[in-house]
């Protein structure tokens, strides 16, 4: 039977993955240095030690849930939100007036109703699927002091290559958060006010009570501080490196509010699809040093969370593009291992990423860290077959070696801004009942039972 017993994964040797920091980057693209000598180190260090006076805020018998018993199911955070708050959120972060009381309403019923639409999906661990944010990581400019003005984000490397992609996706643009042109860095960020974090842990729990029974498990995500340096961009700090430590200090309260509570989620796509956005002008190794720093930055903002309260999502950019210039799987597994965390979610259900799980089982899985592989696709509304999704998690467990660390997700948000949906709600639910499906089918098969 595969993965019968949790095995023992090993680690590339580090040595094998040493990259020499840029000498210079584009005048138009951050400026990452050295600043910090030893981060590396620090960030080795950090990565494995917890301050345990903390960690006994953190609730009892709270580790990550494993598929001890039958694969579990998740997804990777944000759901879609109805037309009425996504046009209140949009207007807000736009600086228009609105009532803040309706919006605050509207957040609490959009919240209760995905929470509710989650469980009658069968979905295990639950969120409240972003719905009081304007976008996965922008919301951060509207708690945070420090940004104003306007960010020139440059457009993925699809763009450029597939000018009559970028037509069509154009035509396709509706009303939407900002996503190129948010905010930027124009002094010290400061997190001084952490209300609208602790609301939106209320909303959540709220709607938590109201289930009949509670789930498997329940997380929440937040923006790693490498995402929100590559979308909010630097106009302050003298370097890059220096913007995204800055951020990592300050996002450590929201972080160790979340997993005061849940298991926090970190999203980070900035470990993966930046290769082709920020930095796309830039080789392979280079782009993997920056990545290191932004671990390293992460590594010091999660250093009193236990790590098995700490799942990561690294991603290749959700939209339904080409996706020809996507940094491969093998080249950012040694980067994402050296974050201290207790699961990690990847793509495997695209069309460009299927084919990947070939990269785990050359470099495998530590044997700390659970498997969260998507399963479902969030950029199309085929709803996958159930034997579909099965076949998938059985490879997936074949990569790991270990059918209780790996969790059926999928591929990254259903709701990344508000308005940008691109599968619409009914089929999302359709795809979380499916994934359901398939979880049963692979249970069967890895258990020899019925789940």
């Amino acid at each position: 039977m595969v993965g019968a017993a949790r095995t023992q994964a090993t680690m590339p040797h580090r040595s094998t993955f040493h990259y020499v920091v840029a000498t210079s980057l584009s005048h138009s693209l951050p400026k990452v240095t050295s600043e910090r000598s030893g981060w590396k180190i620090a960030a080795k260090e950090s990565g494995n030690q917890i301050d345990q006076s903390k960690s006994a805020n953190y609730p009892e018998g709270g580790i990550m849930r494993h598929s001890d018993q039958r694969i579990l199911t998740t997804h990777v955070g944000s759901l879609p939100r109805n037309p009425l708050l996504t046009d209140l959120l949009i207007r807000d972060e736009a600086g228009e007036a609105v009532d803040k009381a309706e919006l605050r309403r509207q957040s609490e019923l959009a919240v209760r109703h995905v929470v509710g639409e989650q469980a009658a999906a069968g979905v295990d661990v639950i969120n409240d699927g972003e719905q009081p944010r304007v976008g996965f990581q922008t919301y951060v400019a509207q708690r945070m002091k420090g940004f104003g003005g306007e960010s020139s984000r440059p457009r993925p490397r699809d763009y450029a290559d597939f000018p009559g992609f970028a037509a069509l996706m154009r035509q396709r643009a509706t009303r939407r958060s900002k996503v190129s042109n948010a905010p930027q860095a124009i002094a010290e960020v400061v997190y001084d006010d952490i209300a609208p974090a602790e609301q939106e842990c209320r909303l959540f729990r709220a709607a938590l009570e109201e289930l009949p029974s509670r789930p498997a498990d329940v997380f929440m995500t937040a923006a790693s501080p490498g995402i929100i340096a590559t979308t909010l961009l630097n106009a302050h700090y003298d370097s890059h490196e220096a913007y995204v430590f800055a951020l990592a200090r300050q996002m450590r309260k929201e972080y160790e509010l979340i997993a005061s509570d849940f298991v926090l989620q970190i999203d980070a796509p900035d470990l993966a699809m930046e290769r082709a956005v920020l930095f796309q002008d830039k080789s392979i190794a280079e782009f993997l040093e920056i990545a290191e720093i932004h671990v390293a930055a992460l590594n010091e903002a999660l250093v009193n969370i236990p790590r098995d309260r700490i799942r990561l999502h690294c991603c290749w950019g959700n939209w339904e593009g080409p996706h020809m210039h996507d940094i491969p799987l093998a080249e950012v597994l040694p980067v994402l291992y050296q974050a201290r965390i207790g699961a990690l979610s990847l793509e495997f259900a695209n069309p460009r990423h299927q084919h990947e799980y070939a990269a785990l089982k050359k470099a495998k899985l530590p044997p700390e860290i659970l498997l969260l592989p998507g399963v479902i696709d969030s950029t199309s509304n085929y709803v996958e077959h159930p034997e579909v999704v099965a076949n998938r998690i059985c490879e997936a467990v074949d990569a790991v070696g270990d059918r209780s660390r790996v969790i059926a997700s999928s591929d990254c948000g259903f709701g990344t801004f508000a308005g940008s949906e691109l599968v619409a709600e009914d089929v999302v639910w359709a795809k979380l009942r499916s994934c359901r499906q398939g979880a049963d089918i692979a249970s069967q098969r890895l258990w020899g039972t019925r789940s």
